[in-house]
Protein backbone atom coordinates (compact mmCIF):
# COMPACT_ATOMS: atom_id res chain seq x y z
CA UNK A 1 0.00 0.00 0.00
CA UNK A 2 1.51 3.31 -1.08
CA UNK A 3 1.81 5.93 1.65
CA UNK A 4 1.53 9.65 0.99
CA UNK A 5 4.52 10.48 3.22
CA UNK A 6 6.69 8.10 1.18
CA UNK A 7 5.59 9.78 -2.05
CA UNK A 8 6.16 13.27 -0.59
CA UNK A 9 9.68 12.28 0.48
CA UNK A 10 10.39 10.92 -3.01
CA UNK A 11 9.23 14.19 -4.62
CA UNK A 12 11.41 16.23 -2.25
CA UNK A 13 14.51 14.14 -2.98
CA UNK A 14 13.86 14.29 -6.73
CA UNK A 15 13.57 18.08 -6.64
CA UNK A 16 16.67 18.83 -4.55
CA UNK A 17 18.85 15.92 -5.64
CA UNK A 18 19.91 14.52 -2.27
CA UNK A 19 18.48 12.87 0.82
CA UNK A 20 20.19 15.36 3.15
CA UNK A 21 18.75 18.41 1.36
CA UNK A 22 15.29 16.85 1.20
CA UNK A 23 15.44 16.10 4.92
CA UNK A 24 16.33 19.72 5.69
CA UNK A 25 13.54 21.01 3.47
CA UNK A 26 10.90 18.75 5.00
CA UNK A 27 12.09 18.92 8.59
CA UNK A 28 12.72 15.17 8.64
CA UNK A 29 15.74 13.09 9.63
CA UNK A 30 17.92 11.52 6.92
CA UNK A 31 17.10 8.05 8.18
CA UNK A 32 13.36 8.71 7.86
CA UNK A 33 13.74 9.90 4.26
CA UNK A 34 15.94 6.91 3.36
CA UNK A 35 13.49 4.42 4.85
CA UNK A 36 10.57 6.08 3.06
CA UNK A 37 12.36 5.84 -0.28
CA UNK A 38 13.18 2.18 0.30
CA UNK A 39 9.56 1.46 1.23
CA UNK A 40 8.25 3.24 -1.85
CA UNK A 41 10.62 1.40 -4.20
CA UNK A 42 9.57 -1.90 -2.61
CA UNK A 43 5.87 -1.08 -2.97
CA UNK A 44 6.33 -0.03 -6.61
CA UNK A 45 8.69 -2.86 -7.47
CA UNK A 46 10.93 -0.39 -9.28
CA UNK A 47 14.20 1.43 -8.70
CA UNK A 48 13.53 5.19 -8.65
CA UNK A 49 17.07 6.59 -8.32
CA UNK A 50 20.57 5.96 -9.56
CA UNK A 51 22.70 6.31 -6.44
CA UNK A 52 26.25 7.67 -6.42
CA UNK A 53 28.44 8.93 -3.58
CA UNK A 54 27.65 12.55 -4.46
CA UNK A 55 24.13 12.75 -5.87
CA UNK A 56 20.97 10.87 -6.68
CA UNK A 57 19.56 10.96 -10.20
CA UNK A 58 16.21 9.67 -11.40
CA UNK A 59 15.91 6.42 -13.28
CA UNK A 60 13.57 6.25 -16.25
CA UNK A 61 10.89 4.79 -13.98
CA UNK A 62 11.58 7.48 -11.38
CA UNK A 63 11.20 10.31 -13.90
CA UNK A 64 7.90 8.88 -15.13
CA UNK A 65 6.57 8.43 -11.59
CA UNK A 66 7.64 11.93 -10.53
CA UNK A 67 5.17 13.62 -12.88
CA UNK A 68 2.18 11.93 -11.22
CA UNK A 69 3.68 11.95 -7.72
CA UNK A 70 4.27 15.69 -7.73
CA UNK A 71 0.71 16.33 -8.89
CA UNK A 72 -0.65 14.00 -6.20
CA UNK A 73 1.24 15.76 -3.40
CA UNK A 74 0.15 19.17 -4.70
CA UNK A 75 -3.49 18.03 -4.93
CA UNK A 76 -3.47 16.84 -1.33
CA UNK A 77 -1.83 20.07 -0.14
CA UNK A 78 -4.43 22.08 -2.05
CA UNK A 79 -7.27 20.00 -0.64
CA UNK A 80 -6.06 20.62 2.92
CA UNK A 81 -5.72 24.32 2.19
CA UNK A 82 -9.21 24.43 0.63
CA UNK A 83 -10.72 22.93 3.78
CA UNK A 84 -8.99 25.56 5.89
CA UNK A 85 -10.17 28.32 3.56
CA UNK A 86 -13.74 27.07 3.96
CA UNK A 87 -13.31 27.87 7.65
CA UNK A 88 -12.03 31.33 6.78
CA UNK A 89 -8.38 30.47 7.39
CA UNK A 90 -5.28 30.72 5.24
CA UNK A 91 -3.38 27.49 5.80
CA UNK A 92 -1.12 24.86 4.32
CA UNK A 93 2.30 24.74 2.67
CA UNK A 94 3.54 27.35 0.22
CA UNK A 95 6.94 27.26 -1.49
CA UNK A 96 8.44 30.41 -2.99
CA UNK A 97 11.73 31.41 -4.63
CA UNK A 98 13.13 34.96 -4.52
CA UNK A 99 16.42 36.78 -5.22
CA UNK A 100 18.94 36.80 -2.39
CA UNK A 101 19.39 40.55 -1.84
CA UNK A 102 15.75 41.50 -2.32
CA UNK A 103 14.64 38.64 -0.11
CA UNK A 104 16.95 39.62 2.73
CA UNK A 105 16.43 43.39 2.66
CA UNK A 106 12.80 43.87 1.58
CA UNK A 107 10.82 40.65 1.15
CA UNK A 108 11.64 39.23 4.58
CA UNK A 109 10.58 42.31 6.59
CA UNK A 110 7.31 42.40 4.62
CA UNK A 111 6.69 38.65 5.02
CA UNK A 112 7.19 38.32 8.77
CA UNK A 113 4.03 40.20 9.87
CA UNK A 114 2.01 38.37 7.18
CA UNK A 115 3.13 35.00 8.54
CA UNK A 116 2.50 36.13 12.11
CA UNK A 117 -1.06 37.02 11.12
CA UNK A 118 -1.56 33.65 9.39
CA UNK A 119 0.29 31.10 11.54
CA UNK A 120 -1.31 28.11 9.77
CA UNK A 121 0.66 28.88 6.59
CA UNK A 122 3.82 26.79 6.35
CA UNK A 123 6.06 28.84 4.06
CA UNK A 124 9.27 27.57 2.52
CA UNK A 125 11.27 30.46 1.03
CA UNK A 126 14.36 29.66 -1.02
CA UNK A 127 16.63 32.61 -1.84
CA UNK A 128 18.52 32.10 -5.09
CA UNK A 129 19.66 34.57 -7.75
CA UNK A 130 19.42 32.05 -10.58
CA UNK A 131 16.29 31.82 -12.70
CA UNK A 132 14.70 28.74 -11.18
CA UNK A 133 12.29 26.59 -13.20
CA UNK A 134 9.16 27.06 -11.09
CA UNK A 135 7.23 24.24 -12.74
CA UNK A 136 10.02 21.64 -12.85
CA UNK A 137 11.27 22.42 -9.32
CA UNK A 138 7.86 22.44 -7.68
CA UNK A 139 7.56 26.08 -6.60
CA UNK A 140 4.12 27.55 -6.04
CA UNK A 141 5.47 30.91 -7.21
CA UNK A 142 8.67 32.85 -7.84
CA UNK A 143 9.40 36.48 -7.03
CA UNK A 144 11.72 38.14 -9.52
CA UNK A 145 12.95 41.49 -10.83
CA UNK A 146 13.27 42.00 -14.57
CA UNK A 147 11.62 40.61 -17.66
CA UNK A 148 9.52 37.46 -17.75
CA UNK A 149 11.19 35.00 -20.10
CA UNK A 150 9.24 31.81 -19.32
CA UNK A 151 5.98 31.60 -21.29
CA UNK A 152 4.72 28.91 -18.89
CA UNK A 153 4.44 31.47 -16.08
CA UNK A 154 1.58 33.85 -15.26
CA UNK A 155 2.92 37.02 -13.62
CA UNK A 156 1.41 39.63 -11.32
CA UNK A 157 3.19 42.94 -10.80
CA UNK A 158 4.25 43.74 -7.23
CA UNK A 159 6.06 47.04 -7.73
CA UNK A 160 8.02 49.11 -10.20
CA UNK A 161 11.70 48.21 -10.19
CA UNK A 162 13.72 51.17 -11.45
CA UNK A 163 17.43 50.56 -12.05
CA UNK A 164 20.22 53.13 -11.82
CA UNK A 165 23.62 53.43 -13.42
CA UNK A 166 25.86 54.28 -10.46
CA UNK A 167 29.47 54.77 -9.47
CA UNK A 168 31.36 55.92 -6.39
CA UNK A 169 32.43 59.60 -6.14
CA UNK A 170 36.04 58.39 -5.99
CA UNK A 171 35.69 56.43 -9.24
CA UNK A 172 34.13 59.42 -11.03
CA UNK A 173 36.86 61.73 -9.70
CA UNK A 174 39.52 59.41 -11.11
CA UNK A 175 37.88 58.50 -14.42
CA UNK A 176 35.55 61.40 -15.15
CA UNK A 177 31.79 61.70 -15.52
CA UNK A 178 30.52 60.19 -18.81
CA UNK A 179 28.33 62.74 -20.60
CA UNK A 180 26.65 60.40 -23.07
CA UNK A 181 26.40 56.75 -24.18
CA UNK A 182 29.51 56.97 -26.35
CA UNK A 183 31.61 57.90 -23.30
CA UNK A 184 30.86 54.55 -21.66
CA UNK A 185 33.51 52.86 -23.79
CA UNK A 186 36.21 54.66 -21.80
CA UNK A 187 35.07 53.23 -18.47
CA UNK A 188 34.99 49.88 -16.69
CA UNK A 189 31.86 48.08 -15.52
CA UNK A 190 30.56 45.65 -12.93
CA UNK A 191 28.17 43.23 -14.62
CA UNK A 192 25.46 40.97 -13.23
CA UNK A 193 26.54 37.51 -14.32
CA UNK A 194 23.01 36.11 -14.55
CA UNK A 195 22.18 38.65 -17.24
CA UNK A 196 25.51 39.60 -18.76
CA UNK A 197 26.51 42.64 -20.76
CA UNK A 198 23.18 42.63 -22.62
CA UNK A 199 21.57 43.77 -19.36
CA UNK A 200 22.63 47.36 -20.08
CA UNK A 201 19.62 48.73 -21.98
CA UNK A 202 18.76 52.44 -22.05
CA UNK A 203 15.99 54.59 -23.46
CA UNK A 204 15.14 58.25 -23.94
CA UNK A 205 11.79 59.97 -23.62
CA UNK A 206 9.28 58.11 -25.79
CA UNK A 207 11.97 55.95 -27.37
CA UNK A 208 12.34 52.19 -27.60
CA UNK A 209 15.07 50.58 -25.45
CA UNK A 210 18.44 50.85 -27.17
CA UNK A 211 21.73 49.02 -26.70
CA UNK A 212 25.00 50.98 -26.75
CA UNK A 213 28.70 50.30 -26.46
CA UNK A 214 29.44 48.55 -23.19
CA UNK A 215 32.50 49.21 -21.04
CA UNK A 216 34.98 46.36 -20.57
CA UNK A 217 34.28 44.30 -17.47
CA UNK A 218 36.08 44.98 -14.21
CA UNK A 219 34.00 42.28 -12.50
CA UNK A 220 31.25 39.83 -13.38
CA UNK A 221 29.35 38.44 -10.38
CA UNK A 222 26.00 36.78 -9.75
CA UNK A 223 24.99 38.70 -6.61
CA UNK A 224 23.67 42.25 -6.25
CA UNK A 225 25.23 42.88 -2.84
CA UNK A 226 28.70 42.14 -4.21
CA UNK A 227 28.03 44.41 -7.21
CA UNK A 228 27.12 47.21 -4.83
CA UNK A 229 30.21 46.58 -2.70
CA UNK A 230 32.41 46.61 -5.81
CA UNK A 231 30.89 49.91 -6.93
CA UNK A 232 31.44 51.40 -3.46
CA UNK A 233 35.07 50.25 -3.69
CA UNK A 234 35.48 52.32 -6.88
CA UNK A 235 35.89 49.37 -9.22
CA UNK A 236 33.63 50.71 -11.97
CA UNK A 237 30.11 51.56 -13.13
CA UNK A 238 27.24 49.29 -12.10
CA UNK A 239 23.63 48.97 -13.20
CA UNK A 240 21.66 48.14 -10.06
CA UNK A 241 18.04 48.33 -8.90
CA UNK A 242 17.00 51.07 -6.51
CA UNK A 243 16.02 48.53 -3.87
CA UNK A 244 19.76 47.78 -3.53
CA UNK A 245 21.43 51.17 -4.06
CA UNK A 246 18.71 53.61 -2.93
CA UNK A 247 20.25 54.13 0.54
CA UNK A 248 23.72 54.67 -0.96
CA UNK A 249 22.38 57.24 -3.42
CA UNK A 250 20.63 59.12 -0.61
CA UNK A 251 23.79 58.98 1.51
CA UNK A 252 25.97 60.18 -1.37
CA UNK A 253 28.26 57.13 -1.25
CA UNK A 254 27.11 56.24 -4.77
CA UNK A 255 26.22 58.74 -7.49
CA UNK A 256 23.74 58.28 -10.33
CA UNK A 257 25.61 58.52 -13.62
CA UNK A 258 23.59 60.70 -16.00
CA UNK A 259 24.25 59.92 -19.69
CA UNK A 260 21.08 61.59 -20.93
CA UNK A 261 19.17 58.28 -20.98
CA UNK A 262 17.78 56.03 -18.30
CA UNK A 263 17.59 52.29 -17.86
CA UNK A 264 14.71 50.50 -19.53
CA UNK A 265 11.94 50.05 -16.93
CA UNK A 266 11.46 46.71 -15.22
CA UNK A 267 9.16 45.38 -12.54
CA UNK A 268 9.17 43.23 -9.47
CA UNK A 269 6.68 40.46 -10.02
CA UNK A 270 5.39 37.23 -8.58
CA UNK A 271 4.77 34.47 -11.12
CA UNK A 272 3.07 31.11 -10.79
CA UNK A 273 3.01 28.14 -13.20
CA UNK A 274 0.32 28.41 -15.85
CA UNK A 275 -2.61 26.05 -15.41
CA UNK A 276 -2.05 25.52 -11.69
CA UNK A 277 -4.81 26.59 -9.31
CA UNK A 278 -3.88 29.78 -7.48
CA UNK A 279 -4.45 29.42 -3.76
CA UNK A 280 -6.18 32.02 -1.63
CA UNK A 281 -3.02 32.33 0.48
CA UNK A 282 -0.92 33.25 -2.55
CA UNK A 283 -3.46 35.88 -3.60
CA UNK A 284 -3.49 37.25 -0.06
CA UNK A 285 0.30 37.37 0.01
CA UNK A 286 0.46 39.29 -3.28
CA UNK A 287 -2.06 41.87 -1.98
CA UNK A 288 -0.09 42.16 1.28
CA UNK A 289 3.23 42.72 -0.50
CA UNK A 290 1.78 45.33 -2.85
CA UNK A 291 0.54 47.31 0.15
CA UNK A 292 3.81 46.84 2.05
CA UNK A 293 5.98 48.01 -0.86
CA UNK A 294 3.75 50.91 -1.94
CA UNK A 295 3.38 52.72 -5.27
CA UNK A 296 5.91 54.10 -5.90
CA UNK A 297 7.80 51.59 -3.74
CA UNK A 298 9.18 52.98 -0.51
CA UNK A 299 12.81 52.31 -1.51
CA UNK A 300 12.55 54.92 -4.28
CA UNK A 301 10.85 57.66 -2.26
CA UNK A 302 13.23 60.54 -1.59
CA UNK A 303 15.96 59.13 -3.83
CA UNK A 304 18.27 61.78 -5.24
CA UNK A 305 20.90 61.52 -7.95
Amino acid sequence: MLKLEDIASFVAVAEVGSISAAARRGGWSKSVVSSRLAALEEDLGARLFHRTTRRLSLTEDGAAFLVRARRLVQDVDEAVADMAERRGELAGPMRLSAPVTFGRTHLGPALYPFLARHPAIALTLELDDRRVDAMAEGFDAVIRHGRIEDSRLVAWTLARGQRRLVASPDYLARHGQPQGPADLAGHRAIYYLNRGIADWRFEGEGEEPTDFVRPPAALRVNNGDMMRDAALAGLGLAMLPSFIVGPDIRAGTLKVVDIGLHAAPEYLYVAHPEGRKVSAKLRALVDWLRTAFGDPPYWEVGEEG
